[in-house]
């Protein structure tokens, strides 16, 4: 992959685009190191949000680009929490089905008064859909909490994305997913403070892409970041 295919894949087609995602990057790389692969979902984090000392709010636990690349490579499905997060995910470079939670659950919901995105996680559970897949929460806290409770049973994700964003319980929600990633040996990025969101989880994700893409035209060798 060139250099110019690379900003390309922020979703630049045009020439005119293609500058200025270049010069966007270029700039962000200036304030943010470029030594590890996860350095790049850090830089990723400052692009999507405009804030340079996003950096340093994110978190990444089991070397996550190195297992979400592979999942990509092996064209695992990519599960997001909400259809905002699902469209945001590039459809350019993977062959990986990318389906959203919400939709499922409705059911159990009503029966029991959880969120429909909890309910959503656990029902898609119920069907093995996160065993192996890229999990994606950028919203909703109750999505992150149901699959960390999935995780607890048994359930093994490739690698989770949770940045969901609010002031209840979302702090909180990513505190737990950092703990449950520690203790089962699940790749994990997350972000700490009250921020976050579905652009910022698609972001990151869009990143886990890249990278696959990049070991592909052989830019990258996942065997030397392990």
């Amino acid at each position: 992959m060139t250099e110019r295919d690379a900003y390309a894949d922020l979703g630049a087609t045009t020439q005119e685009a293609m500058d200025i995602a270049e010069t966007s990057m270029d700039i962000v790389r200036t304030f943010v190191p470029d030594e590890t692969l996860n350095d790049r979902l850090r830089q990723k984090a400052v692009h999507s949000t405009g804030d340079i000392e996003f950096q340093h709010l994110i978190r990444c636990q089991n070397d996550p680009v190195v297992a979400g690349a592979r999942a990509v490579l092996d064209e695992r499905p990519v599960v997001t929490d909400i259809t905002m997060a699902k469209a945001g995910i590039t459809g350019r470079g993977h062959d990986c089905q990318v389906r959203k939670a919400i939709g499922n659950g409705a059911e159990l919901a009503a029966e029991t008064g959880m969120t429909r995105t909890a309910a959503a996680v656990l029902e898609l559970d119920k069907e093995g859909v996160y065993d192996g897949a890229i999990a994606v929460v950028g919203n909703a806290p109750t999505a992150a909490l149901a699959l960390c409770d999935c995780i607890e049973n048994g359930t093994r994700p490739a690698a989770v994305v949770a940045t969901p964003v609010g002031f209840v319980k979302a702090e909180e929600s990513r505190k737990r997913v950092r703990d449950v990633a520690d203790e089962y040996g699940v790749p994990a990025v997350t972000n700490v403070g009250k921020r976050g969101g579905s652009g910022l989880a698609a972001a990151l994700t869009n990143e886990l892409i890249h990278v696959a893409s990049d070991v592909r035209n052989g830019d990258v060798d996942l065997a030397n970041h392990e």
